[in-house]
């Protein structure tokens, strides 16, 4: 009897699953997907039930309606000039406990730019994945080159990479890496254009040295601020598909200790990228943990004549405007 209660539970889950096909798939594909239910004989569909775990179901479920949530998300605009200073900027808070975005500069925050070197967190995230970096094995032998930030001027650690944003360390890494793995991670995280047709960075006309040039830098792969919150929330969210010891370690490098506020952990990474010596992108973007929530967030400063721009800047901002979100 339990049994047999058992499977009539999973052949109704199973048409759930067709009627949300039918109300979400085109309908060509719905009509097929529901011809085939319905052409199953009975009695095997039954016999196979013990096999079928809840996990398993979700496998019929297309991404487009696992997703919805985020696609039904609210956009709140708000005025946070006062953070900026008369600066060209952009910021984004996504808040998932209310599926809430809270945008200052929509045009801005919807337009796509290089991530530069916000990107380290994608090329991180993907070593470790695949063990291309050891977080205890991962030294990465300089050249002898002398570059002009004399602190990448040795033999480079993982952590100490990220924490210099050492361009070379990470222009080796992604090699390493290779283009078809790179290729197949961005699709997966939907990261901005997904465009690494130049992978080694020769449409970045402010740099021909390719150690420090690449695809993600003022070349052709390009994100919004808007959609690096996403990313964040993908990565480090309660749905990704990323191992925790992953995650643990993202979080070490990432984690800011320059803040105001004991109750809460803001994790990020800066980006700044120039055209003909001036800076024409500069970003900090991660994430904030609190004992009650998470939330994802994203500062992007563009060029601004007669004004100081930098990552550093953006980082500020970050810090102040997420701590002071926390207490709205």
């Amino acid at each position: 009897m339990k049994k047999s209660i058992y499977h009539k539970k999973i052949i109704c889950l199973i048409m759930i699953c067709i009627f949300i096909l039918g109300a979400c798939s085109n309908e060509h594909n719905a009509k097929e997907a529901q011809t085939i239910f319905k052409n199953e004989n009975i009695e095997k569909l039954e016999s196979e039930t013990e096999k079928i775990s809840l996990e398993t179901i979700t496998d019929f479920i297309p991404q487009s309606i696992t997703s919805k949530q985020k696609l039904e998300s609210e956009i709140v605009e708000i005025d946070w000039s006062e953070y900026f200073d008369g600066l060209n900027g952009a910021a984004v808070v996504y808040d998932t406990s209310n599926m809430q975005y809270t945008i200052f500069n929509k045009d801005l925050a919807l337009t796509q730019r290089s991530p530069c070197s916000t990107f380290k967190i994608i090329s991180s995230l993907i070593a470790l994945e695949n063990n291309i970096i050891e977080p205890n094995n991962s030294t990465q032998t300089w050249s002898g080159e002398v570059f002009w930030n004399e602190k990448w001027n040795h033999d480079m650690e993982f952590h100490e990479a990220f924490q210099e944003s050492c361009v070379w360390y990470f222009r080796e890494v992604i090699d390493e890496i290779g283009q078809e793995i790179i290729q197949k991670e961005l699709d997966k995280l939907q990261y901005g254009n997904c465009n690494i047709s130049d992978w080694e960075g020769r449409l970045n006309t402010n740099n021909n040295n390719r150690a420090l040039t690449g695809f993600w830098i003022e070349s052709s792969l390009i994100i919004s601020p808007k959609e690096q919150t996403e990313v964040m929330e993908r990565i480090f969210g309660i749905d990704s598909i990323y191992s925790e010891e992953t995650q643990n370690e993202l979080k070490q490098v990432m984690l800011v200790t320059e803040q105001q506020k004991s109750n809460i952990s803001i994790y990020g990474k800066t980006g700044m990228g120039k055209a003909h010596g001036i800076v024409v992108d500069a970003w900090f973007t991660g994430f904030a943990e609190s004992s009650e929530e998470n939330i994802y967030f994203c500062v992007y400063l563009g060029k601004t004549d007669n004004k100081n721009v930098s990552s550093m800047i953006a980082k500020e901002i970050a810090i102040k405007l997420v701590s002071d979100y926390y207490t709205h």
